[in-house]
């Protein structure tokens, strides 16, 4: 399948169009039409090659992985979708699916390594996988997710990333109604967060460095703010949370967030990849206090989401851009300029 996109063809010049062609379809694969795709930040650090540590990027890297589409061929051995479904794809494209972590629903802690939807490796043929700053795609059945009736496809990309994120850890810290959940930050994915604690019957506090930010906050949902700059609004809400997460991108000091903490209560980052400055364990070893991180959730708990934001009306606020400003949209997204997630409008990419 011939297809375009857009392209970094290494990690200094901007992204530019760039045709290709997709893996003719085995038995089980989808092909999609690709509608509308996310800009996440990692599709910055992946385009410049910042994660040098984890792996080099492979270039000319197509970027993508909050993917929302429709189906336009399915090979022989397909049952699960159809031509003409809305479907919705998102960070990983294949797994081994014989593992314990693949059994249990998650795909994403694959034992020989998630096939990523970029900047991946096809497990058969070794080929760079390209991703959703493309007309079409093609992958494995079983990691192709159904759209919900109702959830709006031009703003549903995000959940695919950002939203899974942060729901992910909600789930796994079991938050409902009772929970007292903070949130740290309010940028692409804190917001996401104020909004499913609440959707799952928490009570939230957002905590920011800003009062600016109040009004905000209890806009998206949150009950309470807590300015993160004031000693004293800190003191007060000493030992008040059970669950924090920490969405802030950067190195940052955990500690004045563990004291927010109730006994057996986690702080879950969610944010910063890398290193965090050192913070006493004196907190954690007395009120049996956790700090734990949390990637993307697996394909069950994906689908979960996509429902639950269906049946709730939760979607991110979204600035839809065409395919030709992306470069303006990661220098925008870079600079903390855009409230809160941009997605690529790829009906542009066909006009260009």
């Amino acid at each position: 399948m011939k297809t375009i996109g857009y392209a970094a063809r290494d990690a200094k010049t901007p992204l530019a169009p760039y045709a290709f062609e997709r893996r003719a379809l085995r038995d089980n694969d989808v092909a999609l039409e690709i509608l509308y795709c996310g800009v996440c930040h990692s599709d910055l650090h992946q385009s410049r090659d910042d994660w040098k540590e984890w792996g080099p990027t492979l270039y000319p890297c197509v970027p993508g992985h909050e993917i929302i589409g429709q189906v336009v061929a399915v090979g022989p051995k397909v049952t699960r979708h159809k031509v003409g479904d809305a479907v919705a794809v998102g960070t990983i494209v294949d797994s081994c699916q014989q593992c314990d972590q693949c059994r249990r629903g998650e795909q994403q802690m694959c034992r020989e390594v998630p096939t990523l939807t970029y900047n991946g490796r096809d497990r058969l043929t070794c080929e760079t996988t390209h991703g959703g700053y493309s007309k079409h795609i093609v992958v494995r059945d079983e990691f192709v997710l159904r759209l919900p009736e109702g959830l709006d496809p031009s703003r549903a990309g995000p959940l695919l990333c950002a939203g899974i994120t942060v729901y992910s850890p909600l789930r796994t810290w079991n938050v409902g109604p009772g929970s007292r959940v903070g949130v740290v930050g309010i940028g692409g994915l804190g917001h996401l967060a104020v909004r499913f604690a609440a959707g799952l019957g928490a009570t939230v506090t957002v905590i920011t460095r800003s009062a600016a930010k109040a009004a905000e906050a209890k806009a998206l949902g949150a009950d309470h703010v807590i300015v993160s700059t004031s000693d004293e609004a800190m003191k007060a809400g000493a030992s008040s949370l059970d669950v924090i997460i920490d969405t802030v991108p950067v190195s940052h000091d955990v500690s004045p967030y563990v004291a927010l903490l109730d006994v057996e209560g986690v702080l879950v980052i969610v944010g910063n990849l890398g290193p965090v400055p050192a913070f006493s364990s004196l907190p954690l070893v007395m009120g049996r206090r956790r700090i734990t991180g949390s990637p993307v959730g697996g394909l069950p708990q994906t689908q979960e989401l996509l429902d639950f934001c269906a049946r709730k009306n939760i979607l991110p606020d979204c600035e839809i851009v065409p395919m030709q400003q992306i470069n303006e949209a990661f220098t925008r997204m870079d600079q903390g300029d855009v409230h809160y997630r941009f997605v690529i409008d790829m009906a542009s990419l066909t006009a260009a």
